[in-house]
């Protein structure tokens, strides 16, 4: 069987409807018109032949005209200064208000007649009690003819803009100052070209007897018997089918989650909003003092404070933490605790604001392994690496006898497992409450190394007045963000939460 011989046998129903009607040159347009198919069958077959190699298909932009709202009515029943002249003509002189009245005029289109029919000395104006009109004598010999406005408006549209010629181009710049009475747009036209293959298929008889489907029926009755079945080619290159997915950020951070949970970790979770309490306070930062500024915020204007959510006795307890040391051997901060500030709101600003709440709650289990994931808020110059609102994720693990050799190895399951990268560097780092502090670095592939979080084990002023007692407890807070980048293969942060359709369709996720 020759090659022709099984493109023909291939062919798909609408194919073979459509091809007696192909010639060089035709438009998809044409073609819907002599095969009598609708337009999306006319496109899938010649989307179809294209993938076969039978026809190329040229697409081609015009600006072409159609008429407007105003253009199809005044098409239908004149142009409303044609109209305006007969009336005029019954007496000569005319008030422009009774004209007005009787054709049923808009002040737009009053307007309208008057300047065109003063700009072709078509009237005369006169102000007296109210404006009067006269026709002239040149407007006389306007309504015996046709003006090239009117024989625009008569024509078929739409029109090509390059194919119009003095008189009608004339019109069309008159028309186009008006309003709604015709519109540009851009149409796109298909155009066939048919390739070799194509020039000898349109030549051979294409209406065989060939079964298109397999069915239940068939099977049953056995009739499939002696039939010639259509083929497929399943090498031929299809159109790509996107099916809805989960965004490719959000799957990372369910992945996450599970990850977590799986480890045996338990998931805290705290408001968006927060008091400086539990954000900053509670974790040992002292009120006025520098080291805040590490982790300046969003203040909200209103309400302005809140702490209803904060026990009396862990406040007490904190303030004397900040003043005295609260009895772990340090001298605190020594400074007047102020309690109406720590009742200050402010949008979280890192996630270790509900490792604070958890410290305290009375569901807090010892020995015991928690984990947040939590969007934070700060300001910063958004870039590559940075945003202003990202998400972290930290959490801790209590237990009598943790020391900082438990906490590197942490770091260093947490790059390998949520990362997947095997280079990192843990180095000194200063956060006010921990002591000691690291930071966890990795490096991505193409932005080189990056910090994906603090870490450290929590200070004594810190864990006492919450849990009660002094207890080791160490703990991390990670960038999840820049995490999910090695995962994701990704070089920006801005496109974990971007609307990229071409990124969102095709970046891998296992």
């Amino acid at each position: 069987m020759t090659e022709i011989k099984k493109l023909v046998k291939s062919l798909h129903p609408l194919e073979r409807k459509i091809l007696p009607f192909l010639a060089e040159g035709k438009t998809a347009r044409e073609l819907e018109k002599d095969s009598k198919l609708k337009d999306i069958e006319v496109m899938r077959s010649l989307q179809w032949l294209q993938n076969k190699e039978i026809v190329i298909l040229d697409e081609e932009l015009k600006e072409v005209i159609e008429l407007d709202e105003n253009g199809i009515k005044y098409a239908k029943n004149g142009l409303p200064e044609k109209k305006f002249l007969q009336e005029l003509a019954k007496k000569n002189t005319l008030k422009v208000s009774e004209i007005k009245k009787v054709l049923g005029l808009s002040d737009e289109e009053v307007n309208i007649c008057i300047g065109s029919l003063r700009k072709k000395v078509a009237i005369e104006l006169k102000k007296e009690a109210e404006l009067t009109a006269t026709i002239t004598e040149q407007g006389k010999k306007l309504l015996a003819k046709e003006t090239f406005e009117e024989k625009f408006l008569q024509n078929k549209f739409p029109i090509e803009l390059g194919h119009l010629k003095d008189e009608s181009l004339f019109a069309f710049e008159e028309l186009k100052k008006r309003k709604n009475i015709i519109k540009k747009i851009l149409v796109k036209t298909i155009r066939v070209r048919l390739t070799e293959t194509g020039k000898k298929l349109i030549k051979e008889k294409v209406d065989i007897d060939v079964t298109d489907a397999l069915t239940s029926d068939i099977l049953k009755n056995g009739s499939w018997r002696g039939k010639e079945f259509r083929s497929y080619d399943v090498k031929i290159n299809v159109p790509k089918i996107h099916c809805g997915r989960k965004q490719h950020y959000r799957r990372f951070l369910e992945d996450v989650r599970r990850k977590f949970l799986a480890l045996g970790f338990k998931e805290g979770a705290g408001p968006a909003v927060e008091t400086e309490f539990w954000d900053m306070d509670a974790l040992y930062m002292p009120q006025f003092h520098s080291a805040r500024d590490i982790h300046a915020g969003y203040r909200i204007k209103e309400p302005k404070y809140g702490g209803k959510d904060i026990p009396p006795e862990v406040l007490k307890k904190v303030k004397d933490a900040h003043q005295t040391g609260h009895g772990t051997g340090s001298k605190g901060w020594g400074y007047e605790f102020d309690e109406q500030k720590t009742k200050t709101h402010v949008l979280r600003t890192h996630d270790t604001a509900i490792s604070s709440r958890m410290l305290s709650s009375s569901k807090l289990e010892i020995p015991g392994k928690y984990f947040q994931i939590a969007r934070c808020f700060r300001p910063d110059v958004i870039d590559a690496k940075h945003s202003v609102d990202f998400n972290q994720c930290g959490g801790f693990v209590i237990d009598e006898g943790l020391n900082f050799a438990h906490l590197k190895g942490l770091l260093k399951l947490f790059a390998e497992e949520f990362a997947e990268t095997d280079q990192i560097k843990i180095r000194p780092d200063y956060f006010p409450f921990t002591e000691p502090s690291a930071a966890l670095f990795a490096k991505h592939p193409e932005l080189g190394w990056i910090e994906l979080g603090g870490s450290g084990i929590f200070r004594p002023e810190l864990v006492k007045p919450l849990v009660g007692k002094d207890i080791p407890v160490i703990a991390w807070g990670i960038g999840i963000d820049r995490m999910a980048m090695f995962k994701l293969g990704l070089n920006d942060i801005r496109n974990l939460y971007g609307h990229d359709f071409e990124l969102l369709r095709n970046i891998k996720m296992e």
